[in-house]
């Protein structure tokens, strides 16, 4: 870690030439600003506060942007915290095209991450909705009650995994594209692995 509180080695993702690089180099001088510790996690620059994730930097090819870990439990008072989609639950991101909104921007964006630092001390949760809470499909319902040992082998799957699955299996409008993403998962549900396994 140096004096001005930059990690060496998230040097590489600033460096890099990109699309939003004046726009990411600002954006870390304002988190550096409020007293967090840089890492790099994922492959991203990511900020905490007694080694607990607050926020990360990452670009998009629309736009670059800060993610609050804790997003959902932030006041939002300015309205700026976007939910990317419907099914993430926790994070938000404030999303910045271009650098004079982030200037215009720093003071709330230094009141958000201090409010951030604030849910953290207070070991806040975001309450995530049950595994039981999402909808399973029918063509999924239809093998766990067809095949042997299918329905003990998702039970025994992490919640994040499950949740996974049934998101990954309900995401085709065609049931045919439903059927067929469950077919090509079942040997992976059976032998105790995630999607991404």
């Amino acid at each position: 870690m140096t004096e001005n509180g930059m990690n060496p080695k998230a040097d590489f993702y600033f460096d890099k030439a990109q699309k939003w690089q004046e726009e990411i180099v600002k954006l870390r001088a304002i988190i550096l600003g409020c007293g967090l510790t840089e890492e790099l996690k994922w492959g991203c620059p990511c900020y905490t506060f007694q080694q607990n994730n607050i926020v990360l930097i990452h670009v998009f090819k629309e736009y670059c942007a800060v993610l609050f870990f804790k997003g959902a439990l932030l006041n939002d008072a300015d309205g700026i915290l976007v939910q990317q989609t419907e099914n993430v639950q926790a994070a938000r991101q404030v999303r910045f095209s271009n650098i004079r909104k982030i200037v215009e921007l720093e003071s709330t964006l230094k009141t958000y991450v201090f409010e951030a630092i604030e849910v953290e001390k207070a070991g806040l949760k975001v309450d995530l909705k049950k595994t039981t809470e999402f909808s399973v499909p029918e063509e999924f319902q239809t093998k766990l009650d067809e095949t042997s040992g299918l329905k003990a082998a998702f039970e025994a799957l992490t919640p994040g995994r499950q949740r996974g699955y049934l998101l990954h299996f309900s995401q085709p409008k065609q049931a045919k594209t439903r059927g067929a993403r469950v077919e090509k998962y079942i040997p992976q549900i059976l032998n105790g692995k995630g999607i991404d396994d």
